[in-house]
């Protein structure tokens, strides 16, 4: 009785742990699935310009046909040292990293900023 008992607490055991590594597994993967993108659009501020937030933050503003996407740029906000130019006024930017979605927003993770020369 006794063997049988430690038997099925050891099966029930790694049927457990083999799901739980299963679901980490299918986590990883996921977020893998962000895939770095390269983006041209107009930065701005979403607070100056916007009025979306309390604080400085940006976003990339991206024309498509006739829709615009919204990227929302997770940076250190108004301490960014391309803050400057895009407070006051929408300025044309590429912007490239990893392209997520959370709470139904977009987002671009480890954002690299450039301004395009004229």
């Amino acid at each position: 009785m006794l063997r049988v008992a430690l038997a099925l607490t050891l099966g029930f055991a790694v049927v457990t742990l083999a799901g739980s590594t299963y679901s980490v597994n299918a986590e990883e993967k996921k977020d893998n699935k962000a895939e770095t993108k390269k983006l041209e659009g107009k930065l701005t501020c979403t607070k100056c310009a916007l009025g979306e937030t309390d604080k400085c933050g940006h976003a990339l503003l991206v024309k498509v046909k006739d829709k615009e996407i919204k990227y929302y740029l997770n940076d250190k906000g108004g301490a960014e040292p391309y803050h400057g130019k895009c407070c006051k006024a929408d300025v044309d930017a590429v912007v490239t990293g990893k392209v997520v979605e959370k709470d139904k927003k977009l987002s671009i993770d480890a954002p690299k900023v450039e301004f395009p020369k004229k």
